[in-house]
């Protein structure tokens, strides 16, 4: 068994005895009948932390497209270089969209949600992945080129969503 924090003698009084010769026995925190709070207050505030974190509960999922409408969004590559394009989903969570080469083109299905304002992506599961952000870069370097490509409620009356992008100056300019 692990000894406790508790258990571990203090040597502070040492550093204050009034002989030099002579050394007080050590102790612990509890048998000097003076607990500091500056050693338990800590040691509580570290494990009641600790509690919470691992609190669990269920998050219900939305799947399949029930209520939802489609809004396609057609990326264009208008430039010389190939460029990637990336979802943000929540906000530690992303994943390449769509790799696309000079000329070409890519269609990528969003779904947009009219009762909450939110744009979604279905994964192989056919579960909802909500948009936070859509961005595009050169490949190879999309992250430092990247730039964002906006969604708003206007996309989803149009019924589709069409980008072109091409390489301006060191980065990447999406109309």
């Amino acid at each position: 068994m692990l000894p406790s924090l508790f258990d571990f003698p203090i040597n502070i009084l040492v550093v204050i005895a009034p002989k030099r010769d002579r050394l007080p026995e050590k102790t612990t925190p509890w048998s000097s009948g003076k607990v500091k709070i500056r050693y338990v207050l800590p040691a509580m505030l570290a494990f009641t932390s600790l509690a919470n974190a691992v609190e669990l509960h269920q998050v219900i999922v939305r799947k399949g497209t029930d209520g939802l409408d489609m809004v396609p969004l057609t990326i264009s590559n208008a430039g010389k270089e190939g460029i990637s394009c990336n979802a943000d989903f929540a906000h530690w969570y992303s994943e390449g969209i769509a790799t696309i080469e000079p000329g070409e083109s890519a269609r990528v299905e969003l779904w947009f949600d009219p009762k909450t304002g939110t744009f979604t992506i279905l994964n192989d599961k056919r579960e909802n992945l909500p948009v936070e952000r859509l961005w595009c870069g050169l490949a190879g370097r999309a992250y430092a080129t990247r730039v964002q490509i906006a969604l708003d409620r206007t996309d989803a009356a149009k019924g589709k969503r069409e980008v072109s992008c091409g390489k301006q100056q060191d980065g990447l300019a999406c109309r």
